[in-house]
C-alpha cells in the first residue's frame, strides 16, 4: 500500500477513535434519548449524533482486518498489544491509587485487582480482548481465506452474518447467543469481510457519492429506528430492549453504515502535506486514547473532570450542548495522544535495553522464521 492510501485509512482510523469518545461521552454525560426520560432537543441531538458515530468500531475493525489480512504474521505485533493494554491497566492505576484519585473498596479488592493484571481474560477493556483474540487467529484466518475461492468465502461470509447479524437484527428479544457485537465472533466476521474487500477489490458501492450515501442513510435509519420506539413505548412496553438495538455493534444498519464510510475513505485522496504526515504521526497513537479514557478507574470520572473544567453539560442548551461536547472531546483526545506518545518513548526506550537479550533475540527468531517458512516452495503466507 502506498503512502497516500494508507493515509486515508489512518485519517478513518482518528476519525473511527473520535466517534469512540463521542459516543462514550454522550451516554456518560445522558443526553441520548432514554425511555422514561422526558423528551428534548438537546437528547434528540445526542441521538443524532450517536446514530452518525455508532459505525466507529465496525470501521476500525474493517481497517485492521483490511491489512491484517495481508500481512505477515509477527509475535511482536501480539506482544506490543499485550504491553500496551497492560501499560494503562497498571499504570494508570498506579498513578491514581498514588494520587488518591482511584478508591478501592475492600468488598471488592480482590476483583479489581484480578481486572487489572489480567485485563484480556477479564474484560476491563471489552474491545482490547475481542481484538486480541481476532490477532491471535488471523494467522489461522488468513490460511482459510487463501484456500477458500471468491465463492466459498462469499459462503462463509454470509452465513456468518446470518448467524451474527441478519437474525438478531429483526428478533424484537433478547436471544441467549447475541453478545450484541461486542465479542471475538463478529470481530470475526468483519475481518473476513474485510479481507473479502482487499483481495477481490470489491466496490461494495460504486462510487464515492453512493458509499457516502449508504452511511448516511444507515445512520438516518438507525435515528428513526430508535425515535420511533421512543415515541410507540408508552403504549407497548414490549419494545424495550428492541430500543436498544440500533446500539448494536452487529445490527444490520451498523454494518452498512460502516462499510459505507470505510468504502468512502477508499475512494478518498489525501493529498501529501502538512494535514498528511500529521495524520500519519497521530494514528498510531489513538488506541491509547481508548485505553485512558476507559481504563476502570476514569470511564464513570472523566466527565465530572470536563464539568469542573467547562462547567456543567448544559441539558436545555443546544448550542452550548454541542460546545461543551467539542470542549470535552478534545481534551480527551489530545491527552490521550499526548499520554501514548510518552508511552511510546518509554516502549522505545526499554526495546533498547531489551534488543540484546534472549528474550528479543527469542521473538525475532520466531518472527524471522514464520516469515521463511516454506510449504511447496512458496512462503506460507503468500499461497
Amino acid at each position: 500500500m502506498g503512502k497516500k492510501r494508507e493515509t486515508n485509512f489512518e485519517l478513518l482510523r482518528v476519525i473511527a477513535m473520535l466517534m469512540v469518545v463521542i459516543l462514550h461521552y454522550l451516554n456518560h454525560a445522558d443526553t441520548v434519548l432514554r425511555l422514561d426520560e422526558d423528551l428534548s432537543a438537546v437528547r434528540v441531538t445526542g441521538s443524532v449524533l450517536q446514530a452518525f458515530c455508532i459505525v466507529a468500531v465496525n470501521v476500525w475493525v474493517l481497517i485492521s482486518g483490511y491489512f491484517l489480512s495481508g500481512a505477515e504474521y509477527r509475535v511482536k505485533r501480539i506482544l506490543i498489544v499485550i504491553a500496551e493494554v497492560f501499560f494503562y491497566t497498571v499504570g494508570v492505576t498506579a498513578v491514581m491509587l498514588l494520587t488518591s484519585s482511584a478508591h478501592i473498596a475492600a468488598t471488592d479488592s480482590i476483583y479489581k485487582t484480578i481486572q487489572f493484571l489480567l485485563p484480556f481474560e477479564s474484560e476491563h477493556y471489552w474491545f482490547a480482548t475481542a481484538y486480541l483474540l481476532m490477532v491471535l487467529f488471523s494467522p489461522i484466518l488468513n490460511m482459510g481465506i487463501r484456500h477458500l475461492d471468491r465463492k466459498q468465502m462469499k459462503v462463509t461470509i454470509i452465513g456468518l452474518l446470518v448467524w451474527f447479524s441478519f437474525i438478531r437484527s429483526f428478533v424484537p428479544v433478547v436471544l441467549a447467543t447475541d453478545d450484541y457485537g461486542y465479542g471475538f465472533g463478529w470481530f470475526m466476521t468483519l475481518y473476513l469481510i474485510a479481507a473479502y474487500i482487499r483481495m477481490y477489490d470489491v466496490s461494495v458501492f460504486s462510487t464515492k457519492a453512493k458509499s457516502l450515501a449508504v452511511y448516511l442513510g444507515s445512520a438516518a435509519v438507525l435515528f428513526v429506528v430508535r425515535f420511533a420506539i421512543y415515541l410507540m413505548h408508552s403504549g407497548n412496553g414490549g419494545l424495550r430492549y428492541y430500543f436498544t438495538v440500533p446500539d448494536h455493534y452487529n445490527f444490520v444498519f451498523c454494518l452498512t453504515g460502516a462499510l459505507g464510510l470505510f468504502r468512502f475513505f477508499r475512494y478518498v485522496k489525501v493529498k501529501e502535506g502538512a494535514f498528511a504526515k500529521i495524520v500519519r504521526r497521530i494514528a498510531p497513537y489513538t488506541f491509547g486514547v481508548y485505553l485512558l479514557h476507559e481504563h476502570l478507574e476514569v470511564r464513570d470520572r472523566w466527565i465530572g473532570w470536563m464539568e469542573s473544567l467547562l462547567g456543567d453539560v448544559p441539558g436545555a442548551s443546544v448550542p452550548g450542548f454541542l460546545l461543551h461536547l467539542l470542549g470535552s472531546i478534545l481534551i480527551v483526545f489530545l491527552a490521550g495522544l499526548f499520554i501514548d506518545w510518552i508511552r511510546s518513548v518509554i516502549f522505545a526506550f526499554l526495546a533498547r535495553i531489551l534488543h540484546g537479550t534472549k528474550f528479543a533475540a527469542f521473538v525475532r527468531n520466531t518472527d524471522a522464521a514464520l516469515r521463511t517458512k516454506k510449504e511447496g516452495g512458496r512462503r506460507w503466507y503468500d499461497q
